[in-house]
């Protein structure tokens, strides 16, 4: 089996010239990648209403994702932070906007001004150090907190994620829900380790019902009922929005008040000892008023 890219090299330096050219002429990768990015179209819900929206393609690469986006109607921008993946991108015309950028610094977009986000076998990156100033969780942290922001309340961002292990997926799922997020994850064809593919389906703000995480495709192609076997993936559970919130602390009852006497005794040890006090009124140990 062949290595993961992100263990190979940082993207920037893993995706250079020929191995954009050669991953964008492959036609396995153009089928993948249209299937893909068409599955979270699907998952991302968008009204069935003929107006285009404002989507988000992070990890774009050379615009395949964006063709699907295009397809159905949607203006789209694309960050990557790959130049020569950039690079292909224009040279194919691709007709969204392309930012050169690093997700895991932010993505630099205003608030609530994108209707939807999408992501293919990119987000996954960000769990590996590749300098000595990278830290996973502070750039998850600083993705989705950036993520959060730029989305309009209420949309909703699909994840297309390849985890290496359970530790990499709980980290993405945490810091997603600590950033806000409500969703979970689904996972298509569950028992296929050849086809099984993992979709992070979040939405901007709590969980409601028209909201709720859409089922995941079983071996027929055919959406999972709750009914079926599926218990040995634990992963495939949404995650409650409840599980985001973190216990408030317990506020300390029965404050003893220091009251006038204690102030007055105070301020006489202050005077033995030498110190400057001021003087006593009818203004001393007074509760002020909670506004002036």
């Amino acid at each position: 089996m062949a290595s993961r890219p992100e263990l190979q090299a940082p993207p920037e330096i893993f995706y250079n010239d020929d191995e954009a050219r050669k991953y964008t002429s492959s036609s396995r990768i153009i089928d993948i990648q249209a299937k893909l990015s068409e599955r979270a179209l699907e998952l991302l819900a968008l009204p069935d209403d003929d107006v285009p929206r404002l989507l988000l393609d992070i990890g774009c690469g050379s615009g395949l994702s964006g063709e699907t986006l295009t397809e159905h109607g949607h203006h789209w921008i694309g960050l990557d932070i790959s130049g020569s993946m950039l690079n292909v991108a224009l040279e194919r015309e691709a007709e969204g906007d392309l930012i050169l950028g690093d997700m895991g610094q932010g993505l630099g977009v205003r608030p609530g001004v994108i209707d939807g986000a999408i992501s293919i076998s990119a987000v996954q990156w960000l769990c590996n150090a590749d300098r000595s100033s990278h830290e996973p969780r502070l750039r998850l942290k600083a993705f989705f907190g950036s993520l959060y922001r730029c989305l309009a309340r209420g949309a909703r961002a699909v994840l297309q994620v390849y985890p290496e292990n359970l530790a990499q997926r709980e980290l993405i799922l945490g810091s997603a829900m600590r950033a806000g997020f409500s969703g979970g994850v689904v996972v298509d064809f569950p028992h296929s380790t050849k086809t099984r593919k993992e979709f992070l389906v979040l939405t901007c703000g709590p969980a409601s019902l028209s909201s709720a995480t859409q089922q995941a495709k079983g071996e027929d192609g055919e959406s999972c009922s709750d009914d079926e076997d599926i218990s040995g993936d634990e992963e495939n559970q949404s995650v409650l929005v409840s599980d985001r919130h973190r216990p408030r602390k317990k506020h300390k009852l029965n404050k003893k008040v220091k009251g006038k006497e204690w102030v007055m005794e105070k301020k006489e040890k202050m005077r033995r000892k030498g110190n400057t006090v001021p003087a006593d009124s009818k203004y001393t140990a007074r509760k002020r008023k909670t506004r002036f």
